[in-house]
């Protein structure tokens, strides 16, 4: 379908897509800085097409298609405005001299504005005569336009269009124009088939009465045996009531929001317009425009309520939300990577990802004689788990992720709806499991997916995808329960290192830099120059040695016994398969590295970095740690700068350690950053040596970007330019969405930005806090569709959001009160210090914070420690003393309310 005066702008591609009927696409163009214009071309993904440019031309617009046939096929569409510029025939003959050679077929259709109709029109004779020179002819030969002209051509060669007709369907002044053109074409769709049960309420019935009436362990008493029974009988039932059916279909594609209601409309739109085009008459077509409008009313109604449901079923799931709005906004690539599926391409997929991981470890260079490291104290110990009770495996099981994998018996819903029948078999498994020290050899199988790792990257070139690793979900609750046991020692031991934040309770990637950017804004308050290296690992978690991993839980934790043999039945003999549609590898085993997609391969990936903290300690180099990103930093003055020998040192060490731990240190992505005064940064780097090569004059750590003077520019910047990419999305559905559902949208994609690190915001110059300001201004006119002179201030306060000053103000008060209350990292609390009065006084218990000595410059007043108990003295006490975080959050909201807008 080709369309011409579309009058869509850039955002004009959700308007396309919910045009679209199912499984078509489309390209367009857009008249850029003016009013009106504009064309489309919608087309079936039967075709293979790609747009092309043939140039630019002041006179008109054109849209240009290359259709892959048996014979070269190139598809143009044109619109000529009605007060052309006179070059247009000279800029046409341009166009299609440069196209008619190098294809067999063209069709060129449009809006031309000449009257071809009239033989006294000069413009109608000098067209057609052009086109007679280049071998082409105009098809249509009855009038376009409702003043009774012919405006709207098809020109291709002799022959080549057949059954040319003219209709006016009552949407506009011009009249549609239909042909046939007949060729070959080179489909783009595979034709695949879809696998579904259906489960519904009945069928759940059912389920539950099947699981509740059979012995779902078979009377097995080994584990494995166990395992294969609760798995193989789960199956069975699910099989019985709900059967797998096969559908053949070239995956047909339908708009979710088309239901019955939308269908009715069209049938009725079908049948005035049948009953228009018969009796012709005036009163027809005025019901035709009625039913039309009320489809179109229909569809988006429809839409909305559609959208609705899932901005409200994830309102806590970006990626889910952002995967939506995508769909919503953008058409979906033309090539889809399941439509080469094919099980050569998935075992492709397995040789590369466990080659990549042998290269990796095949570029490490260990030293022979290198002695693992031994901790400073013997750790204390722990032999064995205990037992979980029903109470413990409901919760477990309560909190878990609906989310099922393809190695799942039944559904996840299924399992948590018959808790009470599989309970009493599941909890035999799980406590078999963590009291004999076996793990089950089918839990040691995950199925991996290629995912892109960016939707504009080629789909053809494997290291553009990155693995995605899914467990069973039975095994994923054994290792919860396991890791609740592992984790509580290793709290109430303090074996876990102090500045690892990664994965842990009450840690963050906030906490994290919070520390951080204490500590360098404390230095660079005392004219010291501060170098924080950041060190980037290739696959880290893919690379651990079980073995190195094995000594580690042993000497540097404590565990043995059942827990230690657990942990070895767990990390080894694992193996993984690739899936792509219905289509699988054969299983590859996994010789390193611990699960992906586990809560336990985090923690344990920290376990095998314990001995890291002891090595950098030695060089009195501060450091702190976030999975698998470290950073190291240091502080010192110009003038001394024999201390940067130590932190060349500490790199040498770490860069040794890691090798020999089989870690790989991507020197190429290894960053050093330089803060404080600008001419004392300068007269340091003489003195770097060799770590001048990773100097850089931004770094982004955990998602902030730091640049040499702190000021956090290039970071609001960052946060500026995604932030209104964003809420351009959210304006092009914001007619679809109910007020409340927008809001979700505006928290999950506007607020989480301008919220996130913003504790390091503080005692940041105005100037920078507004053009966040300017963010949350934005998102409120377009969440309560206020119109841009209209004082803000009123708007912000009905929607009850606390200005962007405040929101920092809240964010650290909040860490503030969690530091106190023993919630937070305890190098948070270390920043903070109590006030104790030098006699009695009632203040000793207010609550109050030591607030220390005013640093000398401006950037050490916005040090957390500084900052922070300044802002926490001065709020009222009965918030301070606050019985929990929620009432704490509650009063301190309130409070800050009213000073905002008070």
């Amino acid at each position: 379908m080709f369309l011409v005066e579309t009058w869509l702008k850039e955002e004009g591609a959700a308007t396309l897509i919910e045009t679209c009927p199912p499984n078509y696409k489309f390209y367009q163009s857009i008249r850029d800085n003016k009013r009106g214009g504009g064309i489309a071309v919608i087309f079936s993904d039967k075709l293979s097409c790609n747009e092309i440019n043939l140039g630019t031309f002041t006179s008109f617009e054109y849209l240009a298609i290359k259709v892959k046939t048996d014979h070269s096929l190139l598809l143009i569409t044109l619109y000529r405005p009605p007060k052309s510029s006179p070059t247009f025939l000279s800029d046409f003959s341009t166009l299609v001299s440069a196209v008619l050679t190098n294809y067999d077929r063209i069709i060129i259709t449009g809006d031309f504005n000449i009257h071809v109709n009239k033989s006294g029109d000069s413009n109608g004779k000098d067209l057609l005569n052009t086109l007679d020179g280049f071998g082409l002819h105009q098809y249509v030969t009855e009038a376009t336009h409702q003043l009774g002209n012919t405006l709207d051509l098809v020109i291709s060669q002799p022959a080549n269009i057949n059954n040319i007709s003219v209709s006016d369907i009552a949407i506009s002044d011009h009249y549609c124009v239909l042909f046939e053109f007949l060729f070959t074409i080179h489909s783009n769709r595979e034709t695949g088939a879809t696998h579904k049960r259906c489960i519904n309420e009945s069928a759940q019935q059912k389920i539950t009465e099947l699981i509740s009436s059979r012995d779902l362990l078979n009377g097995h008493k080994s584990l494995d045996e166990m395992v294969a029974g609760f798995n193989s009988n789960l199956k069975e039932i699910l099989d019985e009531v709900a059967p797998l059916k096969t559908k053949h279909s070239s995956r047909v594609k339908t708009s979710p929001w088309i239901n019955e209601s939308v269908r009715e409309k069209k049938r009725q739109c079908r049948a005035a317009e049948r009953a228009w085009k018969k009796s012709k008459l005036e009163v027809n077509r005025i019901i035709l425009k009625e039913h039309i409008i009320t489809y179109n009313n229909t569809i988006r109604t429809e839409r909305k309520n559609y959208l609705s449901k899932i901005i409200t079923d994830h309102h806590n799931n970006t990626r889910v939300l952002f995967s939506t709005i995508e769909k919503v906004l953008n058409p979906a690539p033309v090539c889809d990577m399941l439509s080469l599926a094919t099980t050569p391409k998935c075992e492709e997929f397995a040789e590369f990802f466990t080659n990549k991981i042998l290269a990796i470890r095949a570029e490490i260079i260990r030293d022979p004689n290198y002695l693992q490291d031994a901790p400073i104290e013997e750790p204390p110990t722990l032999q064995t788990f205990s037992a979980i009770t029903e109470d413990d495996l409901y919760k477990l099981i309560k909190h878990s992720k609906r989310s099922t994998c393809s190695l799942d018996p039944i559904p996840t819903f299924l399992m948590k709806n018959n808790f009470n029948y599989i309970s009493t078999p599941l909890l035999q498994i799980i406590n078999t499991s963590i009291l004999t020290g076996i793990f089950p050899s089918a839990f040691k199988t995950a199925v991996v997916k290629p995912l892109l790792k960016k939707p504009n990257l080629d789909y053809n070139t494997l290291n553009n995808y990155r693995p995605i690793s899914n467990l069973p979900f039975i095994s994923k609750i054994l290792e919860k329960a396991v890791f609740l046991q592992l984790n509580q020692f290793l709290n109430e031991n303090d074996i876990l290192e102090k500045f690892q934040s990664g994965f842990r309770a009450n840690h963050s990637t906030e906490t994290a830099l919070t520390k951080i950017v204490n500590d360098l804004r404390l230095s660079t308050a005392t004219n010291k120059v501060s170098a924080p290296v950041l060190l980037d690992l290739s696959a880290a978690f893919d690379t651990i040695d079980h073995n190195i991993l094995l000594h580690r839980l042993k000497t540097w934790v404590g565990l043995s016994g059942h827990v230690l043999k657990w942990l070895e039945s767990y990390i080894t003999g694992r193996q993984f398969y690739i899936s792509l549609g219905d289509h699988i590898s054969k299983n590859h085993d996994v010789p390193f590295g611990v699960a992906q997609g586990s809560c336990l391969g985090p923690l344990l990936f920290s376990l095998y970095m314990l001995p890291l903290g002891n090595i950098i300690k030695k060089h009195n180099i501060d450091f702190h740690s976030y999975a698998d990103d470290t950073q190291l930093y240091i502080s010192v003055e110009p003038n001394k700068t024999t201390a940067l020998q130590s932190l060349t040192s500490c790199l040498s060490a770490v860069m040794h350690w890691m090798s020999n731990n089989f870690l790989k240190l991507n020197e190429n992505k290894t960053e050093l950053l330089l803060i404080g005064p600008k001419d004392k940064r300068e007269a340091l780097l003489p003195s770097l040596g060799n770590l001048n090569q990773y100097v850089r004059e931004q770094v982004t750590s955990l998602g902030v970007i730091l640049d040499s003077d702190l000021s956090l520019k290039p970071h609001i910047n960052k946060v500026t330019k995604t932030a209104y990419f964003h809420l351009r999305n959210i304006a092009k559905v914001r007619p679809f969405l109910t007020k409340p559902d927008a809001e979700k949208l505006v928290h999950a994609f506007i607020t989480s930005r301008l919220d996130y690190c913003n504790a390091l915001f503080t005692g940041l110059p105005k100037k920078s806090i507004e053009k966040l300001q300017l963010i949350q201004n934005s998102a409120a006119r377009l969440l309560t569709k206020t119109r841009k002179m209209e004082h803000i201030t009123p708007v912000l306060a009905e929607l009850h959001w606390l200005p962007v000053s405040y929101r920092i103000d809240f964010k650290v008060l909040l860490l503030v009160f969690k530091a106190v209350n023993g919630l937070a990292p305890c190098y948070i609390a270390d920043a903070l210090s109590s006030y104790t009065p030098a006699r009695a006084l009632r203040s000793a218990d207010a609550g109050l914070l030591r607030i220390p000595d005013a640093p000398p410059k401006r950037i050490g007043e916005s040090a957390f420690s500084y900052y922070a108990p300044k802002r926490w003295n001065a709020l009222p006490q009965h918030i301070r003393e606050a019985e929990s975080i929620d009432i704490f959050k509650r009063q301190l909201k309130t409070y800050l309310f009213n000073q905002a807008y008070t």
